[in-house]
């Protein structure tokens, strides 16, 4: 193997050894398979490719200070995959199946983990998409799950430091009652000509308001917000946002830190109110928010202390990292430990 400059390791795809594999043919999963290639034969017919008949899960195993390897919630991510299952009529993946493909992969691709304090960790990616040959728009009758995992750095360049983003009301990321809710790689390919407006601007990603009013806030980038004002965690609600695992484990934490919780309605103004912001998801943990600015109306909301995280927002993210390395006791049964 050649050596991975671990401190330096950026956010992408490097080569690992082993991946699983599981088939869902005549209404059944099979069994796990262990494969070492990084292709796949499908069909030109398949779903997939066809209908979008696909999800995907982004979650992360750690190797602590005690040497031991910590896959952080998977339970919750075996769960929302199912979710996208039933939003996209595929094969519902047993939550043991998910959980022992996760396992396995990470023992087999132990070497692969970054060393603890290098900053970096093991992505894992597990994804499930309809193979069945179909020219009519209907479900496909065999699916095929697999699991890769690959080292990565932090998701932004110098990790856990503010960025900017930017307001841009031509484009939406997702319909009230549509695919919002599900990770499917729709919503992400619905993501990628605003991304790429708001890279060109110096943004590093658009923050969407809701699609049919326009007047609150969505999500950021494929990230969900949350705003911190007068020792409350306040966080969208809203039917086309994905609900984060990462969020969900922040509400928790942010709660047992002393502080109140809101889920709900955010109108676009209230940003001016707000003391600190941030974007929370797997890849980035939480990316705290400089400042937003409105494209359409040419108002900034700043949030940055003199370019600096806010102290709750750096206490939140320090809290849930303590977690998932290891060195705070996890109360919440949320890491599993790779044996």
């Amino acid at each position: 193997m050649e050596t991975i400059d671990w401190k330096n390791l950026g956010f992408g795809y490097l080569k690992t050894d082993y991946n699983i594999r599981c088939t869902y043919k005549d209404g059944e999963w099979g069994e796990l398979e262990v494969s070492n290639s990084e292709y796949l034969n499908l069909h030109m017919a398949a779903t997939c490719l066809h209908y979008g008949q696909e999800s995907f899960e982004g979650l992360k195993a750690f190797r602590g200070k005690d040497d031991k390897i910590r896959i952080f919630r998977m339970d919750e991510n075996a769960m929302r995959m199912q979710d996208s299952s039933l939003g996209t009529m595929m094969a519902i993946l047993p939550i043991e199946k998910f959980e022992e493909a996760a396992i396995k992969a990470v023992q087999l691709n132990k070497r692969f983990v970054p060393p603890y304090e290098s900053g970096a960790a093991l992505y894992i990616r597990p994804f499930l998409f309809g193979t069945g040959a179909q020219v009519g728009v209907k479900p496909s009758n065999e699916y095929m799950f697999i699991l890769f995992v690959t080292p990565v750095g932090p998701y932004f360049k110098g990790g856990f430091q503010t960025t900017p983003f930017v307001i841009m009301r031509e484009f939406d990321r997702s319909a009230p009652l549509g695919m919002g809710k599900y990770k499917v790689g729709g919503n992400y390919a619905a993501s990628l000509v605003a991304g790429a407006k708001a890279h060109e601007l110096g943004y590093s990603n658009v923050f969407y308001l809701d699609s049919q009013e326009k007047k609150y806030i969505d999500e950021c980038g494929a990230a969900n917000f949350f705003g911190i004002k007068n020792n409350t965690y306040i966080t969208p609600k809203s039917s086309s946002i994905l609900p984060s695992i990462t969020n969900k484990s922040l509400m928790v934490l942010a709660e047992e830190m002393g502080m109140n919780v809101e889920r709900r309605q955010i109108p676009v103004e209230e940003l001016a109110t707000f003391e600190e912001a941030g974007a929370c998801g797997t890849a980035a943990v939480i990316s705290p928010i400089e400042r937003i600015d409105d494209y359409d109306l040419k108002i900034s909301y700043i949030f940055s202390f003199d370019g600096k995280p806010g102290p709750i927002s750096e206490k939140l993210y320090k809290k849930l990292q303590a977690i998932q390395y290891g060195d705070e006791p996890d109360t919440h049964g949320w890491v599993t430990v790779v044996e």
